[in-house]
């Protein structure tokens, strides 16, 4: 069987990291950054207590704790997906004003043991909210509609989700 290409890295500049150092298997660490999700002038989020996964040629995906999210605005949706590194995982739909954002975040109630950390935990997609923010800065949806990661001047890639890195 042919072995998939694999891109060459983008350069990463000062306090920059590239997506192809990340591991694989995928980890989960806690991180202190500023993460904030508004919507039609309602914070849905505001954590320092998030953590991120990370994965090789992925961007990070932020878990923010359901403490630090406004839960009065999410319902849970029936669907549901499994992961090889974090195990089953739960979505959920948010309601800010008029809008009604289906399957827009997910959880995993069981996680593995090694993403226990993730337990109580919520991702969000970034593509559906006005104001998606780590340390301020606005991210960029991981390309391909898939995945969840979320893209800052902090990460080079380039990023699974583009076309033809299905087997990356």
């Amino acid at each position: 069987m042919r072995q998939p290409h694999h891109p060459a890295p983008d350069p990463a500049g000062p306090g920059q990291e590239s997506v192809w150092d990340y591991p694989r298997p995928a980890i989960a660490e806690p991180t202190s950054r500023h993460i904030l999700i508004r919507h039609r002038g309602i914070v849905l989020a505001d954590t320092r207590a998030a953590w991120r996964t990370l994965e090789t040629s992925h961007p990070p995906t932020y878990y923010i704790p359901q403490a630090d999210i406004a839960m009065e605005h999410l319902s849970p949706n029936p669907a549901r997906s499994l992961c090889e590194w974090k195990g089953q995982a739960v979505y959920w739909d948010v309601a800010l004003g008029a809008d009604h954002i289906a399957q827009a975040g997910w959880s995993y109630p069981d996680p593995t043991p090694a993403f226990a950390g993730i337990r109580d935990h919520i991702a969000f997609y970034a593509a559906p909210f006005e104001a998606v923010l780590v340390d301020g800065e606005q991210v960029t949806p991981q390309p391909g509609g898939f995945y969840g990661g979320w893209i800052t001047s902090r990460e080079t890639g380039p990023f699974k989700g583009v076309p033809r890195s299905r087997f990356w």
